[in-house]
């Protein structure tokens, strides 16, 4: 894996393993985002509490402000977003950075403006697949195209009828069937969308995250046994709407109480009120340092980082399973945990297939005075691997700032309950 990061790094450590008092996190990413692209949808003006500031976010708010909408500066307070409901092809190529949801979302989208939209990204974005997307609305009627069958990506609205119906198989990105069934209300007949091997479906929790923010936004969404939606044609419309904390945050929060001698309490989190399939790592979390010998991470995906390190204090080895996805994702996630693992300890971690074995133990001591952890230019590699440092001395996070893309006051509300992080 080669990715691009920056040359700063940071010590960190935790005196007598004690973490102590209350952290808040920021806004969903995914919400924000979802919020953002149907605020622009919507007629006339949205105003957004609670989101997210940070890479993705910024890149989503650029984007839409290039598609003719009016897209106030991103702020938790208070972001407005006015819009006609529709979306002019911008002049110029869209650039999203590393971000997954806005590209994906924004590919299905773009099919609504009339002229052409290009829409690219970093090295790192141009190695992330998106065909899949691109051959359904193909099949939709859309002229969409790519060379590489990830970005950069060309479209440029109807190549005829626009069909009514679509299948997609479900052993892809759940994002592929979000970005559908974002734009589906407006086509002129709506849109049903099948899934292709139905049980292969991985992060099921973001199509309930998708159907429940468009309801709020006015659309209703018909279920059919997870394998099928059904999405009549119609208009968005929420003056106001009030985005959720991010429980993939939470995550790291959760797993430093558990590993810490001191207590670890969460400000604004509201467990039980969250479609968000991350929230679901708080029942694996509260099993520590009995965790189950398997953990399945294909409902909980970005959780899973989490729950590897954790794993490695655990008192029993842990085969993470369904994690076919977290390959494609800012890096290869699972190659990217074996490796920092093992840099802890050689034989802490392996990989078997897309299997991720730890063999934890309460007692793991490291196998040198420093660990430097490469982080691929990965936010969540970063943040989990930092929980490391609550129990052992020398944990070295390198590009600590990759931190931005979801959480970009990550360090600074650790330092606040007791993480010290020392550039070096």
């Amino acid at each position: 894996m080669t990715h691009s990061t920056d040359d700063s790094k940071i010590l960190l450590s935790v005196t007598e393993g004690t973490l102590a008092g209350t952290v808040a996190v920021p806004g969903s990413k995914s919400i924000t985002n979802r919020a953002l692209l149907l605020a622009a949808l919507s007629e006339g003006t949205t105003k957004l509490t609670g989101c997210l500031v940070s890479k993705d976010t910024e890149l989503m708010a650029e984007a839409l402000r290039n598609f003719g909408v009016s897209v106030s500066a991103v702020n938790p307070v208070e972001t407005v977003v006015t819009s006609s409901g529709k979306l002019n092809a911008p002049t110029s190529p869209i650039f999203v950075g590393n971000a997954g949801t806005t590209a994906r979302f924004l590919t299905a989208a773009a099919c609504l403006a009339d002229g052409e939209t290009v829409i690219t990204g970093d090295e790192d974005m141009q190695r992330r697949p998106i065909q899949p997307l691109i051959t359904a609305l193909q099949e939709l009627g859309f002229n969409a195209n790519s060379e590489t069958g990830c970005p950069p990506v060309t479209l440029a609205g109807r190549a005829g009828e626009i069909g009514t119906r679509v299948e997609i198989d479900a052993g892809l990105s759940t994002q592929y069937i979000s970005a559908l069934m974002m734009m589906a209300p407006r086509l002129e007949k709506g849109l049903e969308i099948a899934l292709k091997n139905a049980d292969g479906l991985d992060g099921a929790g973001y199509l309930d995250v998708t159907t429940r923010i468009m309801q709020e936004f006015g659309v209703t969404v018909k279920s059919n046994d997870d394998a099928a939606w059904t999405i009549p044609a119609g208009k968005y419309n929420a003056p106001n709407y009030a985005v959720e904390p991010d429980y993939s945050a939470c995550t790291y929060l959760w797993a430093a109480d558990a590993l810490s001698k001191g207590e670890v309490t969460i400000s604004n989190s509201k467990e039980g009120e969250t479609a968000q399939p991350d929230a679901k790592a708080l029942d694996v979390i509260r099993t520590f340092p009995n965790m189950p010998a398997t953990v399945d991470g294909s409902q909980m995906q970005d959780a899973v980082p989490t729950l590897a390190v954790l794993a490695a204090f655990n008192k029993t080895p842990v085969r993470f399973v369904g994690l076919k996805n977290l390959r494609v994702k800012e890096c290869d996630r699972v190659e990217a945990l074996r490796e920092g693992l093992v840099r802890i300890n050689a034989n802490l971690a392996t990989v078997e297939g897309d299997d991720l074995l730890v063999n934890g133990s309460q007692d793991l001591v490291a196998d040198a005075d420093m660990t430097e952890i490469r982080t691929f230019n990965d936010h969540r590699i970063a943040m989990c691997f930092a929980l490391a440092s609550i129990r052992l001395d020398g944990i070295v996070i390198q590009d600590p700032k990759c931190v931005g893309k979801t959480f970009p006051e990550y360090w600074t509300e650790m330092a606040k309950i007791g993480m010290t992080a020392t550039e070096i």
